[in-house]
């Protein structure tokens, strides 16, 4: 190569620390060369939101639970995770929910991403994906067992503004479509039974990762919230509904420990909403999005119980959940949302005067969350399993 050549007639004349001195010069020149010509495209935005849930457990901490079942909640063309029984689900700490990825874009152009998932494995997804890497062994449902980090992998996603876009939907109104009211760009992407559009790139997962967080029950009825990564908490709000009354509390910038007293049970879930749009828009969302990101979790977040929802720092994401794409887009948004949900004193005395009774409309207000709420409640009454 005649780069080469030149630097070993350079070396000739000062000698081989010449060679060697002027070789490294090179390689380095070479290599920030290389580094400069990495695929960019400036014009390109792209914009991800959403929700980690998990449940606090006696210490405050993320406790072990089934965060996931064959989803209800999701359109029959989304694609799920394959080898695992739906009845038995899988066991972990974190439940993330409804991650969506917009993209902008002036002209079309295509995209690569790829998304893996500490200690996790990613369960569904859509459009269809390139690759998703379960990382799980089939014979075990604890998450804590999986012997690589899950991952998906979408190639060559078409990013068309000016395509109107025909997006599958299915007769039933679903809380996925929500998600599509946004000015992004339609995305076209090859599956095998052939191209498949949305507004966005959807997954969904669960993990046995630990959360930066923890939410104790203090003696005196508070919360006490422990920030335990590096990074700052922008917003946190703690919300609290029986029956038809609610009430929520904001604590913003919140300390590395933070007292929140119990809300007084006189809000209403619309003011909460208009709030929590203002907060996601603070963090770097589009209005649409934050309208988006709340229409699809409304229901979800404002039911029956007691929970801390808060803007989960943007470098517990990417550790987390590392996300590259290609090319680089100019600017990267990614707000998430936990959600963790705390079993107070009352929780447990509704769901046990429910279970007293039989009250099958009541036990179905906490659902997916019966199974923890009855593991603290044993913890804390041993006697009752006698």
């Amino acid at each position: 190569m005649a780069w080469l050549r030149s630097i070993w007639l350079r070396g000739n004349r000062f000698g081989l620390a010449g060679f060697l001195a002027a070789g490294l010069l090179a390689l380095s020149f070479s290599a920030g060369v290389i580094a400069d010509e990495r695929p960019s495209a400036p014009d390109l935005t792209v914009h991800e939101w959403g929700t980690f849930t998990a449940i606090a457990g006696s210490d405050g901490r993320a406790m072990n639970w089934v965060p996931w079942r064959a989803p209800e909640d999701l359109p029959q063309f989304v694609e799920h995770i394959e080898g695992v029984s739906p009845k038995a689900g899988l066991q972990g700490t974190i439940r993330m929910e409804t991650p969506v990825m917009y993209f902008y874009s002036p002209r079309d152009i295509r995209v690569s991403a790829r998304v893996s998932f500490s200690k996790g494995v990613i369960t569904e997804w859509y459009p269809h994906a390139t690759h998703v890497q379960a990382g799980l062994d089939p014979r075990s449902r604890d998450l804590g067992r999986v012997k690589s980090d899950g991952a998906i992998t979408w190639k060559n996603v078409v990013v068309s503004p000016n395509l109107a876009g025909e997006f599958r939907r299915e007769e039933d109104w679903n809380h996925y479509y929500a998600a599509r009211e946004t000015a992004s760009a339609a995305l076209r992407v090859k599956a095998p039974s052939g191209e498949q559009q949305e507004k966005f790139l959807f997954y969904r997962g669960v993990s046995a990762a630990p959360l930066p967080i923890t939410g104790t029950q203090t003696a005196n009825g508070q919360l006490l919230v422990t920030n335990l990564g590096d990074g700052p908490i922008p917003e946190m709000v703690l919300f609290e509904r029986r029956g038809a009354r609610v009430g929520y509390r904001f604590v913003h910038a919140p300390a590395a420990e933070t007292n929140i007293a119990p809300p007084v049970l006189n809000g209403s879930v619309d003011a909460l909403c208009e709030d929590l749009e203002r907060t996601l828009v603070e963090q770097g969302l589009y209005a649409d999005e934050a309208h988006a990101m709340v229409n699809t979790w409304r229901d979800s977040w404002f039911e029956e119980g007691s929970r801390l929802i808060y803007i989960v720092p943007r470098n517990f994401v990417d550790t987390i959940l590392p996300l590259t794409l290609e090319p680089k887009p100019g600017q990267v948004v990614r707000v998430f949302v936990g959600r963790l949900e705390i079993v107070t004193p009352a929780t447990e005395n509704a769901v046990q005067t429910a279970l007293r009774d039989r009250d099958e409309a009541t036990l179905k207000k906490y659902d997916r969350f019966l199974g923890p709420i009855l593991q603290l409640w044993d913890e804390k009454h041993p006697e009752s399993r006698q």
